[in-house]
């Protein structure tokens, strides 16, 4: 297989924190050699390990905003 590079560019924030210190975090990771895009995902204390995922493009994030301010609280 071949190997997996990131760099995380910036980081936006921490949504959870499991027991054993894993975090949920949304950043701005570039995959590979590909533009950045934003992430959603847990990562170890030290972001050498991480969970499944989900990417987002600068548009599917604006839209998952505007879908997500429509949630009444």
């Amino acid at each position: 297989m071949a190997e997996l590079k990131y760099e995380i560019i910036e980081k936006l924030g921490v949504l959870s924190e499991s027991d054993k210190g894993w975090k949920k975090e949304l950043n701005l990771v570039k995959w590979n050699d590909y533009a950045p895009k934003y992430d959603l995902r847990d990562w170890s204390e030290d972001h050498t390990r991480m969970g499944k995922g989900l990417t987002l493009t600068k548009d599917e994030l604006t839209s998952l905003k505007d879908i997500l301010d429509k949630i009444e609280k």
